[in-house]
């Protein structure tokens, strides 16, 4: 029973300290934030029976990625179609992604505005997901320096945003203005 415990402790703790990389990775398999919660909850017990073959537990991630996928896949083969045949087809609309790389192109633009180190707290805080402390220890300094630096740098990001916002509004008044003149 010491192993069986062991093992409930060691699986305990790399659910403890993995849980938010791999809620993550399962947001990304699934859009619905329930539906990853589900399939992450389903994966971990999948791989709970199998803790102990996981020999090389550096590889536990990859593992239970790989559950994770497996799961999806057997979640949408089984699926009940409601499909519904009609005479007439619906009117759908595309959403082609262009507001959105705009507005990933926006970001980028903007973000090179930002010193070097600014830009990696901002990156590592709010694209990597990472803590203060995690962000702190990746970039080697001080959590407060993480806080102060993340603070002025989106007020720098906010400001810029402003600027370009304020930009384009007298851009557009000087287009109306030659469109009168011209007319």
């Amino acid at each position: 029973m010491a192993t069986s415990g062991g093992k409930v402790l060691d699986f305990e703790e790399y659910v403890r300290t993995r849980q938010d990389a791999l809620l993550r990775s399962a947001r990304r398999l699934v859009p619905d934030p329930v539906d990853a919660q589900d399939l992450l909850q389903t994966a971990l017990v999948r791989t709970y029976g199998r803790w102990d073959g996981i020999a090389d537990k550096s590889l536990a991630d990859a593992y239970l990625r790989r559950v994770m996928i497996n799961t999806r896949t057997e979640w949408w083969r089984a699926r009940k179609l409601e499909e519904v045949p009609t005479e007439q087809l619906p009117d759908a609309s595309v959403d082609d992604g262009t507001e959105q790389r705009a507005d990933r192109a926006l970001l980028m633009d903007i973000l090179s505005v930002l010193a070097p180190k600014q830009r990696s707290v901002v990156v590592l805080r709010h694209w990597e997901q990472m803590s203060t402390e995690e962000t702190a220890a990746a970039l080697g300094m001080s959590t407060g320096t993480v806080k102060s630096t993340l603070h002025r740098a989106l007020a720098r990001l906010r400001q810029e945003l402003m600027n370009r916002e304020a930009d384009a509004r007298v851009l557009e008044r000087d287009d109306q203005e030659r469109e009168r003149c011209a007319a």
